[in-house]
């Protein structure tokens, strides 16, 4: 089952570097591609194109763009929270036509310099246009209901948790910011429905990229009774995951499909960041680039959603596919807020 793509920021420190943008694309392009040439860049998190999820996600739509679309592609690696402005800048002095900021943490770096090259195209995932300092109008926000996709892993968990007398599951977010918070409202809430009784469990690790701390927490939570993990924190969570593996429990991935981390994994819940990022370069390239407003991507125009599901939930499926399809009519509201 694949219905539908979280985005989890980052902070860390380093210097910045280049990195060829087509690393990741499996795209299979069938004849050359014939678009107008523009160049685009990238601006990474700090959990780097290595994270297996959101970053490595962001780059994959730029190498999809740059095979498919015909574009000049450019990726800065941020290894700190102090590379934003310099690597954004960076771009935007070398006359990039499109600037795309990864993340949530970037928020304030990509406000100050968007202001400062009002001439440049930016685009900035997993943040609002509106809430950046100025309200920049060179700015498109993309964002994502992450919401939805943790409703149905949460549901997918807890039926299988109560067909198997588990009676906690868990999540490890990395810092408590807004899209890590939609995914575990989501999961929380799409928990209680499926089982009324079941008891959730969740912490922050207050880090996207050190394993040993998500992974710590995570056997936190599994001492305590949880037998599902979900790990929404980038390349932190790969440690969850591991966590929950080592004991013989489920994880759920984040962000990107993490099924092929191996049977263990229930599920992930997914957000299609590459896919924001290939159509935000293919409305640049035909003129159409959306400035100064954002574009959400939801469970109904398949922007987010669960990877898939492991043998052990597969009999579940027709609930969740109803789930899904409640959601997507408006007859279940997902909450967005972590209580």
């Amino acid at each position: 089952m694949s219905l539908v793509a979280a985005g989890c920021g980052s902070s860390g420190n380093s210097s910045s570097t280049s990195t060829p943008a087509a690393a990741g694309s499996t795209s299979t392009a069938a004849a050359a591609p014939t678009g107008k040439k523009i160049k685009v860049g990238l601006v990474t998190d700090i959990g780097g194109l290595n994270d297996r999820s959101f970053n490595a996600l962001a780059n994959k739509g730029l190498g999809d763009a740059e095979s498919q679309l015909g574009i000049d592609g450019r990726v800065l690696t941020s290894k700190s929270n102090a590379d934003y402005v310099p690597n954004l800048s960076t771009l935007a002095q070398q006359k990039y036509d499109l600037v795309i900021g990864v993340g949530f943490l970037m928020a304030d770096a990509m406000g100050k310099v968007a202001k400062k090259y009002p001439g440049t195209k930016f685009a900035i995932i997993d943040v609002d246009q509106t809430s950046l300092k100025g309200k920049p109008a060179n700015v498109e926000g993309l964002l994502f209901k992450e919401e939805e996709g943790g409703y149905l892993a949460g549901y997918l968990a807890a039926l299988y948790a109560k067909d198997h007398k588990m009676t906690t599951i868990s999540s490890v977010g990395g810092q408590k910011i807004p899209p890590v918070d939609h995914y575990i409202a989501g999961y929380q809430a799409g928990a209680k429905a499926a089982d009324p009784g079941i008891k959730t469990l969740n912490g922050y690790s207050q880090d996207f990229v050190d394993q040993s701390k998500c992974k710590e927490l995570a056997l936190g939570q599994i001492g305590q009774g949880s037998g599902i993990v979900f790990q929404v924190a980038g390349q932190c969570g790969l440690g969850a995951l591991d966590a929950a593996k080592s004991k013989g429990k489920l994880g759920i991935g984040v962000d990107a499909d993490q099924a092929y981390l191996g049977s263990h994994i229930l599920t992930s819940a997914t957000k299609k960041v590459d896919v924001a990022v290939f159509d935000t370069i293919k409305e640049v390239q035909a003129g159409g680039f959306k400035a100064g407003t954002n574009t959400t991507f939801d469970l109904k125009t398949n922007g987010v959603g669960i990877g898939k599901v492991s043998a052990a939930g597969t009999k579940y499926q027709a609930q969740i596919d109803k789930v899904a399809k409640d959601i997507v009519a408006g007859t279940i509201t997902v909450p967005d807020t972590v209580k």
